[in-house]
């Protein structure tokens, strides 16, 4: 009866995690880790488990269907299935889908990074749920539903009266109507006795398809089902579920023609022309660098954004490591060098998905110029961002001053900055940047917890110093220092006012507008 059941009428065994690769050019199938196809053709990742018959079913037809266009044309196939757990009948209307949403999630992830360029999913009930997975992946989901429209319209133009044959679970959820719904088209489903003693008998009975059994008996409740959609008056019946094709060739033939839905799949997949689904912009932040810096850093996010409820605000995604070595000590004296850590850290952020990486670290900036190259993703650099600011909120201010690491001083990252915008930079005498090491790092310190007393009179010694010498804008080059002296449009400082300038929060309004600009 089956083109894949065995002398038995069962299925193939398929008890364990599976995994096949089909690559025609190499002409190999077999089991164990998926190998990534080569890059010079498409890759399809065909989920498989969800029922593992459909799932072998539209691979088979996948492959038959895409041999005429021969071998430069032929996509690579992975398709792999594991093994889960779910309680009841997941096809009954109430039933719960949680571990079906979790395994779907974890198989399309897990094709992320193995150079899959689309996702098949033969399962209508996981097609209920696919607009709350598209928001979180990047790979594009073939829709089922987009597949059977495209080919109604084109191979059955006349056809209004829809008969559909689906789970009590899809009919719930309303899936058919969202794609075949009135004026256009009316759909038909079979009565509830017949639903119930038939279809869902068929499927998911102890004798059912799912079970690996494709027996005659199966089948002949399936052909009273459509049988009775006819007798409703139904001009087509479409299969919601992916297991029906497999007793097509058992079914009489027919008033209203039944569709062969793995086929339509197969081909739709096989014209796709999308791309990449266009994700909500993601900030990755490299924290702990440091701590107290990371937290504040979030929060002018947050107050940056402009949202009415939770769900406005931009996505973030956080690598918070302390323990990233200190960079002022490797950059004035013989530390470890902080390079690998950083990388690490950057590198986690762009695995998990991040757009753009934010660094609230002034001195961990001296480093970006080696991490940079080796990244896909663009670090926002703060010091230019911050640079940038100061040129264009205040045109007129030709000598600005920097109070920062010793680290970040010797490095000269923000001098060069300056002087490529035109702009002169002060940094504070060696008596005055003592002072500064001393509000950031001292035992009264803002690395240490303090934000108020001789942290504060250090601080804005080091200001009144850089002032009295010219500078007119100053930088609070390190992320921690905003903590003790909040930037303002002006501090009065002598006969005249000076703009302090917060890198943390304008590197934070950066990224706001590109994850808003990215809507």
């Amino acid at each position: 009866m089956s083109r894949l059941g065995g002398r038995d009428g069962r299925g193939p065994c398929l008890c364990g995690a599976q995994r096949a690769v089909y690559n025609p050019v190499m002409s190999m199938a077999g089991q164990g880790p998926a190998q990534a196809p080569a890059r010079d053709r498409r890759c399809f990742g065909i989920i498989g488990g969800l029922g593992p018959l459909a799932g072998a079913d539209l691979f088979v037809k996948l492959v038959r269907a895409s041999a005429s266009a021969g071998a430069a044309g032929q996509p690579a196939l992975v398709f792999e299935q594991r093994p889960f757990g779910e309680s009841g009948i997941i096809g009954e209307g109430q039933a719960d889908a949680g571990a079906r949403k979790l395994y779907v999630f974890d198989m399309i992830r897990s094709f992320e990074s193995r150079g899959v360029d689309l996702v098949l999913l033969p399962c209508f009930i996981s097609h209920t749920f696919l607009d709350e997975i598209r928001p979180e992946i990047r790979l594009p989901v073939a829709s089922i539903m987009e597949a059977l429209s495209a080919h109604v319209a084109r191979r059955h133009p006349g056809a209004v009266r829809l008969g559909v044959l689906t789970s009590d679970h899809a009919r719930h959820r309303g899936l058919f109507e969202k794609h075949f719904g009135p004026p256009r088209f009316s759909l038909i489903y079979p009565r509830a006795e017949i639903q119930r003693d038939c279809l869902m008998r068929a499927v998911y009975g102890p004798d059912g398809i799912k079970s690996g059994r494709l027996n005659p008996a199966a089948a002949a409740l399936i052909e009273r089902a459509c049988a009775d959609l006819e007798g409703q008056g139904a001009e087509l019946i479409l299969p919601g579920f992916t297991e029906i094709p497999l007793v097509l060739d058992a079914l009489g033939p027919r008033r209203a023609p039944v569709v062969d839905v793995n086929q339509v799949y197969a081909q739709h997949a096989l014209a796709y022309e999308g791309g990449a689904y266009a994700r909500a912009f993601k900030v990755g932040v490299v924290g702990g660098v440091g701590p107290a810096a990371t937290v504040d850093f979030l929060d002018k996010i947050v107050k940056n954004t402009p949202a009415g409820r939770d769900q406005e605000h931009i996505k973030l995604l956080v690598d918070h490591n302390p323990q990233i070595p200190d960079r002022t000590l490797n950059l004035v004296g013989d530390g470890p060098d902080p390079t690998v850590a950083l990388y690490s850290a950057c590198k986690k952020l762009e695995a998990g998905g991040a757009d753009a990486i934010a660094i609230p670290c002034n001195t961990a900036h001296a480093f970006v110029e080696r991490i940079q190259p080796h990244l896909g993703i663009p670090i926002v650099n703060m010091l230019h961002e911050t640079v940038e600011h100061l040129r264009a909120a205040h045109p007129g201010i030709g000598t600005a001053g920097l109070l920062a690491t010793d680290g970040t001083v010797a490095s000269r990252v923000y001098h060069r900055a300056a002087e490529a915008a035109g702009i002169s930079l002060l940094v504070p005498d060696a008596g005055h940047q003592r002072l500064v090491m001393e509000a950031i790092y001292g035992e009264k310190g803002v690395k240490a917890g303090f934000r108020e007393g001789r942290c504060r009179q250090d601080l804005l010694a080091a200001v009144e110093h850089l002032a009295r010498r010219g500078a007119r804008a100053i930088i609070l080059g390190c992320t921690e220092l905003p903590l003790i002296l909040p930037a303002s449009d002006a501090l009065d400082v002598g006969d005249h006012s000076v703009a302090l300038l917060d890198p943390s929060d304008i590197l934070a309004r950066k990224c706001v507008s590109l994850a808003l600009a990215a809507r």
